[in-house]
């Protein structure tokens, strides 16, 4: 009899390299369950975005979308090409739609060194950067995504819209994954960022986050405003352990922090609901770049790490979390090994030497040390 945990996996590659670094993550990921054991994906592709915009004249079929909405999780690539717009000049982005749709309001961006990639900061201890960004994904300045007004070609006109159901969601969740990772060794501490000295919006977003604060007395908490906040993660990105914020606010500071760990390649991420999560690499499409093996596909298999951790935790699967534990670890090994270097970051290694690197290592890597 099978025993193993079966979950359906809406994978949508997208455009441009999201086509170029889908398969190999697929190729990581189920390295690193059957190493582990105990759990398969049910892979569904799915199409959406500019080249299924351009082919069907709908970014985001009826058929994708029911695919995407009963899955346990859905698997993105990149989305968008420069050359395709929508005829009001808006970029094609269904993973917007998504984050809507279901209601993804937790936008997880984690940023941590990884071992062998050139740090921007010259300061030694950037090597041990570890931290997390909550962007709330569906409210705030984006609120008005679609719904923008422009009078007379005189003035234009977008609304930021904060409520109190998607703050208090938006913070619990932040201070649930702060304890998460207090009980691994980090300091669990939230920080809200705002610019609550200026707008009536964010003074009522520190208020309810000092309220949901005040119920979890065993994390620490504190404010700050967005201008020194992105001083201060360059300055001293030690500082923070979970940050969170609004979601214009939150997408700037987002490319800050993929930048202080070398890039977008290597940057991850994930937008959650209570009921649905996206997983995919923070990096766009790169049309510049397709066809040429040169796409890093680590930022994509971060995120296929990310999914199985949520999975895990969500369907109390452990053997998903071991998965993602290892999948990491592999990327730590492969990269530290001091033999990868990808072409943003001035190196020869491309998307077929980066996965061989990592499935290699996800052979080596001793299961009792996770």
């Amino acid at each position: 009899m099978n025993n193993q945990k079966i979950f359906s996996i809406a994978v949508m590659p997208g455009d441009g390299i999201g086509t170029e670094i889908m398969s190999p993550c697929l190729e990581v990921m189920a390295a690193a369950m059957q190493r582990v054991g105990g759990i398969e994906m049910d892979f569904t592709t799915i199409e959406a975005g500019a080249g299924c915009y351009t082919k069907h004249g709908d970014a985001f079929p009826e058929e994708s979308r029911k695919t995407a909405t009963s899955a346990d999780a859905i698997l993105l690539g990149a989305m968008g090409l420069p050359s395709v717009r929508y005829p009001n000049g808006t970029e094609i982005a269904p993973q917007l739609d998504l984050r809507f749709d279901l209601g993804l309001y937790a936008g997880v961006r984690p940023f941590r060194a990884v071992p062998g990639i050139p740090m921007v900061l010259a300061d030694p201890r950037a090597k041990d950067i570890d931290f997390v960004l909550i962007r709330e994904s569906t409210e705030g300045l984006f609120a008005s995504h679609g719904k923008g007004t422009v009078e007379n070609d005189e003035t234009a006109r977008e609304t930021l819209v904060i409520t109190r159901n998607v703050s208090e969601r938006l913070f619990d969740f932040s201070f649930d994954l702060a304890r998460q990772r207090k009980a691994k060794g980090g300091e669990g501490r939230v920080s809200c960022i705002d610019k609550a000295n200026v707008f009536m919006a964010f003074a009522f977003f520190r208020k309810i986050f000092d309220e949901r604060a005040a119920l979890n007395p065993d994390i620490a908490a504190d404010h700050a405003y967005i201008d020194a906040t992105a001083l201060n993660m360059v300055r001293n990105p030690l500082g923070f352990d979970v940050m969170v914020t609004e979601n214009m606010f939150g997408d700037i500071l987002s490319d800050l922090g993929a930048a202080l760990i070398g890039g977008m390649g290597m940057a991850p991420s994930a937008d959650i609901g209570d009921d649905h999560a996206v997983f995919q690499p923070c990096h766009g499409s790169a049309p510049d770049i397709m066809g040429q093996g040169k796409a890093n596909p680590t930022a994509m298999f971060m995120s296929g790490a990310m999914m199985l951790d949520w999975l895990g935790n969500s369907h109390g699967v452990g053997e998903c979390n071991k998965a993602a534990a290892l999948l990491n670890a592999a990327i730590d090994h492969a990269f530290g090994a001091g033999r990868l270097m990808p072409f943003e970051l001035g190196g020869q290694s491309g998307t077929s030497p980066i996965t061989d690197a990592v499935l290699a290592a996800v052979d080596q890597i001793d299961l009792a040390s996770l």
